[in-house]
């Protein structure tokens, strides 16, 4: 199965400068928990916003660069040659960016979405959820706390039969 998972502004927005737009420590441990040794397919940029690669998963970098290669990851120049280097009876995660997002929609099978309860300014969005397409299937609403300066659900879609 392909799953988009993504923590997402009630805006769509995603990120700005190539950073995240909030802190939602349940959101990371999450992410860690659901993504954990399984293959993630990520751009270039969102690759390297991080401090190294996350532990216990393969990565695979989409990019234009021809020349790109980071050790011990996957490099393919596009989604489709990405999600084929992948094994094809496991969990493949598309963890962002915008433009893999966009890209990937198409494919996904699922989307994991964490929708924060606010609006951001942002360079960086997450495509548009057609209902038609998509439908919710759980969610599980967290009120924000000392940790988490906003409201947040768990979401869940899945594609419409």
């Amino acid at each position: 199965m392909i799953i988009m998972i993504a923590a997402v502004a009630e805006n769509n927005a995603l990120g700005k400068n190539n950073d995240l737009l909030w802190h939602l420590p349940n959101d990371f441990k999450r992410f860690k928990e659901v993504t954990s040794g399984h293959y993630i397919i990520m751009g270039r940029k969102t690759f390297e916003s991080f401090p190294k690669p996350l532990p216990n998963r393969t990565h695979v970098i989409v990019t234009r660069q021809q020349d790109f290669e980071h050790e011990g990851c996957i490099v393919a120049q596009d989604i489709e040659k990405a999600i084929a280097a992948c094994p094809k009876n496991e969990d493949i995660y598309i963890i962002g960016g915008g433009e893999i997002y966009a890209q990937s929609i198409l494919f996904a099978d699922q989307l994991d979405i964490t929708l924060v309860h606010n609006s951001f300014d942002a360079d960086v969005y997450f495509p548009e959820i057609d209902l038609e397409i998509w439908e919710l299937t759980t969610e599980k609403f967290n009120p924000k706390d000392e940790k988490h300066l906003f409201d947040y659900t768990f979401q869940t879609f899945g594609r419409r039969k």
